[in-house]
């Protein structure tokens, strides 16, 4: 696939990627003056309403009666998302009597501002715990790491309190046993329906999966489907939400319709990663592990959004399983939610372009860009180094709570470099001043996510190393002008500095890159505001469910 079949590829993506104690159900008193009101009008504007829609005549009769099974099973992660993230959901909601505060408090699973630092909004409510609802809210981590118990650090355990104060695991299959049960049985109706070889057998593994919380054989399943049109991404998978340790997952689920053309096209590029992972800036020793190649590019629209991936900022790609030993063996797969994608690019980015973007940069700022550079975030989530080199585990493990932010980091980056690398090889169109410009435009649209998350952390690290080497310069204007070359060279050396850190497991290095780097500063926050003041959103909701679908 070469320069044609890439441009129209991209003009026709054109034409279409937490313990807390329960408070007494007193009502708190919302401020009624016209200022907090002010306040919360701007908080709700922070977002845009955009209908998540699909061509689902492409579905054979059979999928479209799964469809509405899907997204009922998909319904449940919300429930259990509001769990893990804060806790009794009725309870808080019963306090408020603010109408649009209700609203604010649903878009972000809580009474916490998600693109504020997890600012508390809500009168009466302190600031999150940094371990959510997966952990007792006075836990220490001396007394965590204290605890004896080989299921402490599980992806699927919460920890809580005997009646004497002792630490013990409840399994989130425990938990949630009767919600669990009631998406098992979705999914294995769903999979009766199914015509899909591969997508039966996953849609079953899965339905086993909830009951027990071992998920590992359907997440090599859903690697194995390769034909399947209808998909669901469904539960406790990403671990941001736990920013004590980053140890546990989270529930959410995606419901998918895929475009099989686009998708073929798209798949090419995976035959690269073994190359691209030899050729990358740092020292052989950090690139040894040779990823899978039988990884899958795919571009979906997305029906549906549920539970950790549909709070706050929405997701605009996927790059799953999370499983090392499933990456290991198999790769994993890229999602491109295209339509979410577009949405983004159309209603955020280019508005902000206009704003922070050097007047004579700003033709560089194009959709397939932001496509190409978001596609290539995620395969790179495939290079590098899963296991580190001095015996201390996985990276994940011996970064803990640090690993989720430097790993982002590191996608971002080394997506940009791999994007370089092809257009040198000719397998990618256009000029690279295209994606350097539009990666530019893209940290300060995720840049507005806050610091809190790892994504937030990533960019703002990014940014604050590319100021460093001079990637870039601020006119007298207040835009901000790419230095290509630099920008180039900054590039390969944030590369090597993460790449290394990861592979030595170095969690002191790591806290000190973030302390020093992943942090929005004064300046910047003024850029950003002016964002703000000119009413361009920060983020999207959704209008989505079989109504939407015209089902």
């Amino acid at each position: 696939m070469k320069n044609a079949i890439l441009v129209s590829l991209f003009l026709t993506v054109l034409i279409s990627c937490k313990e807390r104690n329960n408070e007494a159900r007193k009502p708190i008193k919302q401020e009624s003056s016209v200022e907090s009101q002010n306040d919360m009008k701007k908080n709700l504007n922070k977002y845009v309403t955009f209908k998540l829609t699909a061509v689902v005549n492409v579905l054979s009769e059979n999928e479209k009666k799964m469809l509405p099974i899907l997204i009922e099973a998909a319904n449940k992660m919300n429930e259990l998302f509001w769990y893990e993230a804060y806790g009794n959901k009725e309870e808080l909601m019963a306090k408020i009597s603010d109408e649009e505060t209700k609203q604010f408090v649903e878009i972000n699973y809580g009474p916490w501002d998600r693109l504020n630092n997890n600012t508390p909004f809500v009168e009466g409510i302190g600031d999150k715990p940094k371990g959510a609802n997966y952990y007792p809210s006075n836990i220490t981590k001396d007394e965590f790491e204290g605890f004896e118990s080989s299921e402490k650090a599980s992806l699927y355990t919460f920890i809580r309190r005997n009646d004497d104060g002792s630490l013990k695991t409840i399994p989130y299959h425990v938990q949630f046993s009767k919600q669990v049960k009631q998406v098992s049985n979705l999914l294995l109706e769903a999979a009766n329906l199914a015509e899909d070889e591969g997508l039966k057998n996953y849609l079953q593994l899965r339905a086993a999966a909830f009951l027990n919380d071992q998920y590992q054989a359907s997440d090599f399943a859903w690697m194995d489907m390769k034909t399947n049109t209808l998909d669901i991404v469904i539960g406790p998978i990403e671990t941001y939400e736990d920013q004590l340790y980053g140890n546990k997952a989270s529930h959410e689920a995606y419901v998918l319709i895929k475009d099989q053309v686009w998708s073929q096209k798209l798949a090419h590029f995976a035959s690269f990663l073994p190359e691209l992972q030899e050729g990358l800036p740092v020292d052989a020793a950090y690139k040894t592990e040779v990823p899978g190649t039988d990884s899958d590019l795919n571009a979906y629209d997305v029906v549906y959004y549920a539970g950790d991936c549909n709070a706050g900022s929405k997701t605009i790609a996927i790059n799953l399983p999370n499983d090392e030993e499933v990456q290991l063996q198999k790769g994993t797969r890229r999602l491109q939610l295209k339509n979410a994608m577009k949405a983004k690019f159309d209603k955020i980015m280019l508005p902000i372009s206009d704003i922070l973007i050097d007047s004579t940069q700003r033709k560089f700022v194009k959709f397939d860009a932001f496509f190409a550079n978001t596609m290539f975030h995620e395969v790179a989530h495939g290079l590098g180094i899963k296991n580190t080199i001095n015996n201390n585990g996985t990276v994940r493990n011996s970064l803990k709570e640090l690993a989720s932010a430097l790993e982002e980091g590191k996608a971002d980056i080394l997506g940009l470099y791999m994007v370089q690398q092809l257009h040198k090889k000719g397998e990618i169109d256009g000029d690279m001043r295209d994606y350097m410009t539009t990666f530019m435009a893209g940290i300060f649209r995720s840049v507005r996510f806050g610091a809190s998350s790892a994504h937030g952390k990533a960019n703002m690290i990014r940014f604050n190393f590319f100021k460093e080497k001079g990637a870039f310069t601020k006119n007298d204007d207040g835009t901000y002008k790419v230095n290509y070359d630099k920008m180039e060279s900054a590039m390969k050396d944030l590369s090597n500095i993460i790449l290394t850190l990861q592979g030595n497991g170095d969690y002191n290095g790591v806290a000190k890159l973030v302390e020093e780097k992943g942090v929005i500063t004064t300046n910047l926050q003024a850029d950003l505001d002016k964002l703000s003041k000119a009413n361009i959103p920060v983020d999207v909701i959704f209008e989505q469910g079989i109504g939407v679908l015209g089902l």
